[in-house]
């Protein structure tokens, strides 16, 4: 009994990770009230759950805005070409189901499987961002390359960022839960199923902790020969403090 109240047990270690992660939701929150803001926001919160899912935490304030302040360019840019062509997508919703004209039943499949792969895509392509360097057009190709790469992981962390919404959907009284962990959960358990993925792709770190020696250019280049892919180097983002 002794044990289960001990600060090194796992109802302790488990209770301040669960504290970390409303601090973190409300965190995230805040620095995308700008909206901007949402793609540097989304990525730096994918950097510290990571970090949080491998044990190596530490100042999670610290952590979220250096990956904040490193990625804000690039996070701002991939997250307003998502924003236009959610916008795109949306208005085409709008002119189908408000127009007099006739549409073609092919162009609706177009623009549901158009949508489909922009949420596929974002599955990735934060996490992507705060982990490795990369240009933003690889990114987002290696982005949709380990979507399909973990496709059933995928279709599941789908289904974690669906939860809130169903939630709030069905059951408005939940909204409290929803409030502090709405973001930050999602997540994090998308963070446990993409991990391993991640590490199949991260450079083996030498005796000098500033080098790194490259494995995905290999593994991409070999998903060009089964599924068609393009490959593109991709280096490691150092994650010490």
């Amino acid at each position: 009994m002794g044990k289960l109240f001990d600060l090194e047990s796992p109802l302790f270690s488990g209770l301040n990770k669960l504290a970390d992660l409303v601090y973190l939701n409300i965190l995230t929150m805040i620095c995308c009230i700008p909206v901007v803001t949402i793609g540097a926001s989304m990525t730096a919160l994918n950097y510290v759950v990571l970090k949080m899912v491998r044990n190596e935490e530490g100042y999670i304030t610290r952590a979220f805005f250096k990956s904040f302040r490193q990625n804000f360019k690039q996070a701002t840019v991939i997250w307003l070409i998502l924003l236009l062509i959610a916008g795109v997508l949306a208005g085409d919703v709008f002119i189908f189901n408000y127009s007099t004209l006739a549409f073609p039943t092919w162009i609706r499949i177009m623009l549901v499987v158009v949508a489909f792969i922009m949420v596929f895509s974002m599955m990735h392509v934060f996490p992507v961002l705060a982990r490795f360097d990369n240009s933003i057009k690889h990114t987002f190709k290696n982005s949709l390359f380990m979507g399909i790469l973990s496709l059933p992981k995928t279709i599941l962390m789908m289904v974690c960022w669906a939860v809130p919404v169903v939630i709030l959907t069905f059951f408005f009284q939940a909204f409290p839960i929803v409030f502090v962990l709405g973001i930050s959960g999602p997540a994090f358990v998308c963070a446990l199923l993409y991990n391993k993925t991640f590490k199949r792709f991260e450079p083996e770190e030498n005796a000098d902790q500033n080098e790194w020696s490259s494995t995905l250019e290999e593994e991409i280049e070999h998903a060009d020969e089964t599924m068609g892919l393009s490959a593109e180097n991709h280096t490691n983002k150092n994650p010490s403090e």
